[in-house]
């Protein structure tokens, strides 16, 4: 080969999914192709071994990577650069929740139940007695809960 041909180098860019030895990440490549019979898009995944000399990749970063010569028995790549951070390093916190409006000013804010009621007891906390979970008491005048408004008892 002449020095002015120089060969091409491939370059990859995948995702760090492992990074257990020094100066050495592994990354995951995924690339679609189309079946040749059903053409239907699938995805191939490869991992491969790759050379992290400054040891600064973390686990979710996406790196491009690129051929060399070989390091190791199983190292032929190095990391090029990184293109994106982990995730979680560059997400922000949610203060409110988008789903549920934040209550207006003008409404009151419903409270949960205050100890030292009506009754002069404090709320009983966690459930009732034993047996009577979902159980509740009819109604003074006879009427039960499934029957409301006739008067009689069931």
């Amino acid at each position: 080969m002449d020095m002015q041909q120089k060969a091409r180098k491939t370059t990859k860019v995948g995702t760090v999914i492992a990074k257990k030895m020094q100066k050495t990440v592994t990354v995951q490549v995924e690339r679609q192709i189309r079946h040749p019979l059903y053409r239907k898009t699938i995805r191939r995944k490869k991992t491969f071994l790759v050379h992290d000399e400054t040891e600064k990749c973390k686990v979710g970063d996406i790196v491009r990577i690129i051929e060399t010569r070989p390091i190791s028995k199983t190292k032929r790549w190095r990391v090029q650069a990184i293109v994106g951070l982990t995730p979680a390093l560059t997400a922000t916190p949610i203060d409110t929740n988008p789903i549920e409006p934040e209550p207006k000013a003008s409404e009151p804010v419903e409270a949960g139940p205050v100890e030292g009621g009506p009754s002069g007891e404090a709320a009983a906390e966690g459930p009732g007695p034993a047996g009577n979970e979902g159980a509740t008491a009819p109604a003074a005048d006879g009427e039960t809960p499934d029957d409301p408004g006739t008067g009689e008892p069931r």
